[in-house]
């Protein structure tokens, strides 16, 4: 089953870059992966990763598992329902409108860490043993995300735990999950899985529907590019707030997602944060007389409630905090 051709927009495949060279003991080949991601980062904002660290099966038992608990009658997913006082949970967009395109999709939400949120009651209990397997893939998730952290530092010029300590340190920095169903929707051309928007937050892995296409990335020219999965690949994405923390450097890009009359789609976003009040600036050591700051001071929780008060903007939200100095 594979749906590609079924699409108009252009398919481009988004670098896929081989981190599993950066452990290897050829200089040569560990500075040409830096810059792949490098480049990556400034020219695209996406890039898919391989050799990343994470098994195939833990992978497919994921999405399998998943793919079950949507799969569950309606009473047994509403035990985990969310409440309009948290987002956490169960929750569905299915035929919500946002200006005038409905969204359509079903979504889980739950909070890894820091510990300190982390509450395995509203972790789903269906199906069986879906937590064990929930907890060894946000934990190896989270050791991604600090590898890629010190990867973009480095690439900057910085010392590699410089996005990190930004961020709040290792222990206080944020990892959530979302897991997105899109059901078939027998009139696609009214609906989008997901609003156009840039990720809030500091990086997103996505582990996608390899056989189904959904995801989209603007392109330079504004058009609208599908991202072909690859095999087992995670695809990682660059969000607002180092898109400030660099100053511009590195870029976050507005993505959406299609669905689909045939197929369902299923899809697990990891999104690795700052503390929510730390300060978010750039990087004093990118701030030089020809490249003064891009943006003024905030918090991830500051930037979280303007995005909350403001609704779906594309990539507004991100320009409008922009220094006057600019």
């Amino acid at each position: 089953m594979n749906i590609f051709q079924d699409w108009p927009e252009p398919i481009v495949p988004i670098p896929i870059i081989d981190i599993g060279r950066l452990c290897t003991d050829d200089i040569t080949l560990q500075t040409k992966t830096l810059d792949q991601i490098s480049k990556a980062c400034r020219e695209w904002g996406f890039f898919q990763v391989v050799n990343h660290g994470m098994s195939p099966q833990l992978m497919d038992q994921a999405k399998a598992t998943w793919r079950e608990f949507f799969h569950l009658p309606m009473e047994l997913k509403n035990m985990h329902a969310n409440s309009p006082k948290t987002y956490e949970g169960y929750g569905s967009r299915l035929g919500v409108e946002k200006g005038a395109i409905l969204d359509w999709s079903d979504y889980y939400y739950l909070h890894y860490q820091p510990s300190s949120l982390k509450d395995y009651t509203k972790w789903p209990s269906l199906p069986l043993h879906c937590r064990d397997i929930l907890e060894d893939y946000c934990k190896d998730m989270v050791k991604l995300c600090e590898n890629l952290m010190k990867i973009l530092s480095k690439n900057l010029g910085l010392q590699e735990d410089r996005l990190q300590n930004a961020f709040g340190g290792k222990e206080e920095s944020g990892g959530c999950l979302r897991v997105n169903y899109y059901p078939k929707c027998p009139q696609p051309e009214l609906t989008l899985g997901i609003s156009p928007h840039s990720d809030p937050g500091g990086l997103t892995i996505l582990l996608p529907d390899e056989q189904v296409a959904g995801l989209q990335v603007r392109g330079s020219d504004d058009s609208w590019i599908i991202v072909e999965p690859a095999p087992h690949a995670l695809i990682v994405n660059i969000g607002d707030q180092i898109q400030m923390l660099s100053n511009s450097i590195y870029k976050s890009i507005e993505h959406r997602v299609i669905v689909n009359p045939a197929f369902e789609r299923l899809s697990l976003a990891f999104f690795y944060n700052p503390k929510g009040n730390v300060p978010i600036e750039p990087l004093k050591e990118l701030v030089t007389v020809d490249s003064p700051a891009l943006y003024s001071s905030t918090t991830y929780d500051r930037y979280r409630q303007f995005i909350r008060t403001q609704g779906p903007r594309s990539k507004c939200h991100i320009d409008e905090l922009k220094s006057p100095r600019s």
